[in-house]
Formats: C-alpha cells, sequence, structure tokens
C-alpha cells in the first residue's frame, strides 16, 4: 500500500510540472516550434534574394560594344583645321583626346584601309609607314608649339631635326595610333621647341623618339 501511495505521489507531481510548462507559455510548445522554424525559413530566403552577387551582370553578359568607353574629346577635327595647317591627304591627326597647354598633348589617327598610302605600301599586307607615323607624331607637337601658351602664332612649323627615333611594331589597318607629345625645351627667341614623342597601339609603344621643331612663316 505504501509503494502504491508513492508511486501517485510522484505521478501527481509530474503533471504539476507540465501543467506549470504549459501555462508559462501563451501556445502549446509544438506550435511555437513551428513558428520558429517559419520564421527561420523566411528569414534565409530574403538573405539570399538581397544577394549583390546573384543580381550584379556578370561580364560575359555585358555586350562586347558596352564594355569599352571611347576616348574623350578635348579638340575635334575642326578645332585641328584651325591650328594646324595640313590638309588631306596629309592631316594625320583625327582627334585631340587630352591638353596640358605649353607643356604637353595627345591625340589619336584612326588607320583605316582607305588611307590613301595603304594600296603601295604594301598590297598584300598594309602597314603604316614608319616615316608617316613620325609625321603625325610632329603635328601632335604643332597643336601644342602653335598656341599661345608657348608663343605660337598659327605659322607654319618645320621639322628641324629627328634622333633618336625607334620603330617597335608595325601598325596595321584597323589600329588607332594614340601619340604623345611633351615639349621638353623651348626657344621663344629663336622659335625652336625640343619634344619627346610616344606612339602606341593599346598598350604596346610602336614608335617613339625626339623631335626639334622650328616656327616660321618659311
Amino acid at each position: 500500500m505504501a509503494s502504491i501511495a508513492l508511486s501517485q505521489t510522484l505521478f501527481s507531481t509530474l503533471n504539476s510540472h507540465r501543467n506549470l510548462e504549459n501555462a508559462a507559455l501563451p501556445f502549446p510548445r509544438s506550435h511555437s516550434l513551428n513558428t520558429q522554424f517559419k520564421k527561420t525559413k523566411k528569414n534565409s530566403f530574403i538573405t539570399s534574394c538581397a544577394s549583390p552577387e546573384s543580381d550584379a551582370p556578370t561580364k560575359s553578359e555585358t555586350p562586347i560594344e558596352l564594355r569599352y568607353p571611347a576616348f574623350p574629346t578635348v579638340m575635334d577635327i575642326n578645332q585641328i583645321r584651325e591650328i594646324l595647317p595640313h590638309r588631306f591627304p596629309f592631316l594625320l591627326v583625327d582627334r585631340v583626346i587630352e591638353y596640358n597647354p605649353g607643356v604637353s598633348a595627345v591625340a589619336i589617327k584612326n588607320v583605316t584601309i582607305n588611307d590613301n598610302f595603304f594600296p603601295g605600301h604594301f598590297p598584300e599586307r598594309p602597314i603604316m609607314p614608319g616615316v608617316l607615323m613620325v609625321e603625325a607624331m610632329a603635328q601632335v607637337g604643332g597643336i601644342v608649339m602653335l598656341q599661345p601658351e608657348v608663343g605660337g602664332s598659327r605659322e607654319n612649323f618645320f621639322f628641324a631635326g629627328v634622333d633618336k627615333v625607334r620603330f617597335r611594331k608595325p601598325v596595321v589597318a584597323g589600329d588607332i595610333l594614340v601619340m604623345r607629345m611633351t615639349l621638353i625645351k623651348l626657344q621663344k627667341r629663336f622659335g625652336i621647341a625640343k619634344m619627346e614623342g610616344k606612339a602606341y597601339v593599346g598598350e604596346d609603344v610602336v614608335c617613339e623618339g625626339e623631335f626639334l621643331m622650328a616656327m616660321g612663316s618659311g
């Protein structure tokens, strides 16, 4: 009898503990667990949607024509014609993309198969003549020289000499020749300027040298 009474006492104690736990929760334990699971699942879904990697376009998705920006225009062909005396077929500068008054200029020459020197140089392999690369670079130098910042007066200018000229790689039809000319020394009294020039196709130097030019009325 004593053992039966002890068992009943333990059973009633356990029931009272369970009743207290259920009373402490605003809803049944099973409902609380299900709610927490749903909330966690929703949060993980929102996080995955907000991931920048999934929304960012990949390089392969961007059309190739939109990947590379165009060269800026500091001087267009009309402004260049107002400075340089050259005309077709010997004007070899299409656009100035950078200009530091009295210091330097960067310009481009679009080399196309329609250039008049390609039929003879060479018919089977069109290559821009090296002397014309030097001429194009000298014209960029003229844009610096003939500006008021260095005492220029839009007069004619001439080659007085070239030195240390090197041709590194051939320039062919379809290339964009980018030329930088930097003024190193200017003798205003004699109208003589010494300049350093480099020409590029992409990141490759294709031609470089030192230029000596003189201003005058001819």
